[in-house]
């Protein structure tokens, strides 16, 4: 069969029989999932279904790292072309957009050739995903091989089979810290889980990977498809989701809709083989990423993460923005102590009482609900908006992470953006 040509991925046959898939993408210093680059994975996947190769070594032509994970920034287009269409139309164009990934994985660990992932530097999110596919992991033992599923972090859920091969590797257990606690697994640890099968030295990754795909222990079957594997039964783990979703709940008072949504992936999709578990995946996928808090999560704790670290490497945050951080510092401990139910809703560093929490969010903002609240985040909006009219398209992304990480403004609103828009 004629090799793809490919531009993300290189593909390179070796001597011996092998090929490698390089993930490299150009001008880029990390790679990435971006539309493009998860387009030509599926390309690959079908390929090889039909090559004669002997196994494939899944690697990165980078010295950054394996793969970063999701290119956010083409997600937030998404999020943006998602919620302008019908209503109607959302969930089926969501699935569409999203599944691809899930897809070129799934047929990759079903092609009939053993698969190696050969992993240095950091292996996060889909690039995770992506190594978990593979019937075989070898990392490195540097401090900077970790694999993690860190998207609650932001919001989201891993929907490219994450929460299901994750559970299935490690135990549900472990298995729930690396999904709702951003928990990376490294070195031993990561061998004793179950998530990697050896550890090499920096620079032995791929020689091992090709070693276990030439030798008589080579396998081209996950366990959870041999011939006679079968699903977990609901009562052999409800009582660890029933613990973790309670933990949750108290956690983030009900807030964000990341969380939960793993766990009924995680729930839903243990009881099934594989192929209907990453389809219930990205049906919970689809309904979650059209909500506005994985939106604002992603403005405040991703790319306004980025910009207030550049500007702090680059010379220091603005006056601009220290000051509208102060002022919004000011007008939060006002608001906080005329409407204290505002630490509910996430507003300043306090723990309130979480009895009576719901562990179902609503369709909405559940504060638009609360007319007493939101009269005194319109009162808050107002200053906020008075401090970022003057402030530079960079310098509000800035503000957003900032008036967060000070625990003043809650992420899943936005920052202060966000909040301006909300009752604007």
């Amino acid at each position: 069969m004629t090799i793809p040509d490919l531009t993300q991925f290189r593909i390179e046959p070796q001597d011996n029989g092998l090929v490698h898939l390089v993930f490299d993408c150009p001008e880029r210093s990390m790679n990435v999932f971006s539309n493009k680059a998860i387009h030509e994975l599926g390309q690959f996947a079908e390929w090889l279904h039909g090559a004669d190769v002997k196994g494939v070594v899944l690697r990165s032509g980078k010295t950054t790292g394996f793969c970063a994970g999701a290119d956010l920034t083409e997600l937030g287009v998404a999020y943006d072309m998602i919620s302008a269409a019908p209503a109607a139309d959302r969930f089926d164009m969501a699935f569409g957009h999203f599944f691809p990934l899930g897809h070129a994985i799934r047929r990759i660990e079903t092609a009939g050739k053993p698969v190696a992932a050969a992993i240095a530097g950091v292996a996060l999110g889909g690039g995770c995903e992506l190594a978990m596919g593979a019937h075989y992991r070898v990392a490195t033992g540097s401090k900077r091989a970790m694999l993690g599923l860190p998207e609650c972090a932001v919001g989201l859920l891993p929907g490219a089979g994450g929460t299901q091969r994750m559970p299935r590797l490690v135990g549900v257990e472990i298995g729930l810290e690396v999904l709702l606690l951003g928990r990376n697994l490294q070195g031993a640890q990561a061998l004793a889980a179950g998530l990697v099968d050896e550890i090499v030295d920096e620079g032995s990754e791929v020689a091992a990977a090709e070693a276990w795909l030439l030798s008589d222990k080579a396998r081209a079957v996950q366990p959870w498809d041999q011939p006679h594997a079968r699903p977990l039964a609901h009562r052999d783990y409800a009582e660890v989701i029933d613990r973790h979703r309670t933990r949750e709940i108290d956690r983030m008072l009900g807030h964000e809709p990341a969380p939960v949504a793993i766990l009924d992936c995680v729930e839903l999709g243990l009881m099934q083989p594989m192929d209907g578990a990453i389809r219930s995946e990205m049906s919970v996928f689809s309904h979650l990423i059209q909500r506005r808090e994985a939106r604002n999560m992603i403005r405040t704790m991703f790319l306004g993460k980025q910009a207030y670290d550049k500007a702090a490497r680059d010379g220091g945050i603005s006056a601009g923005v220290n000051a509208a951080l102060a002022d919004i510092a000011s007008a939060t401990a006002s608001a906080l102590a005329l409407e204290p139910g505002l630490a509910r809703a996430g507003f300043g560093p306090q723990q309130p009482d979480t009895k009576g929490v719901q562990d179902r969010v609503s369709a909405g903002f559940w504060i638009e609900g609360q007319p007493t609240l939101m009269t005194a985040i319109k009162n808050l909006a107002s200053t906020c908006a008075g401090r970022v009219d003057s402030l530079s398209d960079g310098e509000k992304l800035q503000l957003d992470h900032a008036v967060v990480k000070a625990e003043l403004l809650p992420a899943y609103l936005g920052g202060a953006t966000g909040l301006i828009s909300l009752v604007t």
